[in-house]
């Protein structure tokens, strides 16, 4: 009887012990001893990463992964980002040659189980679309038959097009190119009649094309892009960190805390105000960072809305309206789930 009172025992702590690693976070570790995150991103989509002519990199993606550095470090700036290509985004990740993937990705279900990843919330809320010359007066899918369409190939842009035809039973002469930028360049160079792609990446394409009045954005869309960042399967405090750091930006802007008047809001009486910026303590404590964390994300890189409307929204070349990237009170699909 004792002995096995003395094996349940033993097992308790090796379960107590093994919960204490797996909470430890190797992810977490190995970013703070480097002293900053690297995150993939996509070298060329205006409005969501790409370096400036300054080489200072800016975009929705980019402030993504801001957000995570000033929750780890309280710093923003500490993020090296690495250009992939849509071939090379999940081997890399996959390889930890980077921490964190914020790069204009699909969540599907063979990615989360057969590729060993985990997208946490979705930062944008997209859906295939085709971009067209205007002069070729495409109004419905029945005059993209027998059209040459450029295409990025290893993504769901590949497959989803082929499926349109396929259950359209139309034709379609496919120009496959690895880089995003070159894809860009063969479209307006006239390579091929249409060029498809999220709705978002398409008006960035347009937005900094030679003449971007000769093209349209097509009224067909053709499927579902929850786009969201990436991380490996297994390291359950890493994906906590990056998830809630995206679900901050969204929680602060429904809170109505922004980047201007979060110092202010550190009065606020209110409990749901205070335990997100870290006023009441334990939300921090249960992600192993500072109370301050998500003030800090708040402070340096804004709230969703801030992010969006700087990067992408009606005021900015690529003019995106919120759409259904707007609060949840306001008709949008972005909700954070309680701090609490």
């Amino acid at each position: 009887m004792k002995f096995f009172k003395l094996c349940v025992v033993a097992v308790a702590v090796l379960v107590l012990v093994t919960a204490s690693l797996a909470m430890a976070g190797e992810t977490l570790d190995a970013v703070k001893k480097r002293g900053y995150l690297i995150a993939g991103v996509n070298g060329g989509v205006f409005g969501f990463s790409m370096p400036d002519d300054k080489g200072v990199w800016k975009g929705l993606d980019v402030d993504t992964a801001r957000a995570f550095a000033a929750a780890v470090f309280g710093d923003a700036s500490k993020v090296k980002y690495v250009p992939l290509t849509a071939v090379q985004r999940l081997p890399a990740l996959q390889a930890k040659e980077i921490d964190v993937l914020c790069r204009n990705t699909t969540q599907t279900l063979t990615r989360e189980t057969a590729n060993g990843l985990n997208f946490v919330q979705v930062n944008f809320y997209d859906g295939q679309g085709f971009l067209a010359p205007k002069k070729l007066g495409i109004k419905k899918a029945q005059d993209m038959d027998g059209a040459t369409v450029c295409v990025l190939p290893g993504t769901t842009t590949e497959l989803n097009v082929a499926d349109f035809y396929r259950a359209n039973n139309m034709q379609w002469k496919p120009v496959v190119i690895e880089q995003t930028a070159e894809l860009s360049k063969a479209f307006f160079a006239g390579r091929c009649d249409l060029l498809t792609s999220d709705l978002s990446q398409l008006a960035a394409h347009r937005a900094v094309a030679p003449n971007p009045a000769e093209y349209v954005l097509l009224p067909i869309v053709i499927s579902k892009e929850p786009l969201a960042p990436v991380v490996r399967h297994g390291d359950d405090q890493w994906y906590d960190i990056v998830n809630w750091s995206v679900m901050a930006l969204i929680q602060a802007e429904e809170l109505g805390i922004n980047s201007n008047n979060v110092h202010i809001m550190l009065k606020n009486k209110n409990p749901r105000v205070q335990r997100f910026l870290g006023v009441i303590p334990g939300m921090g404590k249960n992600l192993g960072l500072d109370d301050e964390w998500a003030y800090n994300i708040i402070k340096q890189v804004g709230n969703y809305g801030e992010i969006f409307e700087r990067n992408v929204g009606v005021n900015t070349a690529l003019g995106l309206e919120r759409g259904l990237n707007a609060q949840w009170l306001k008709g949008g699909l972005m909700y954070s789930a309680p701090f609490r």
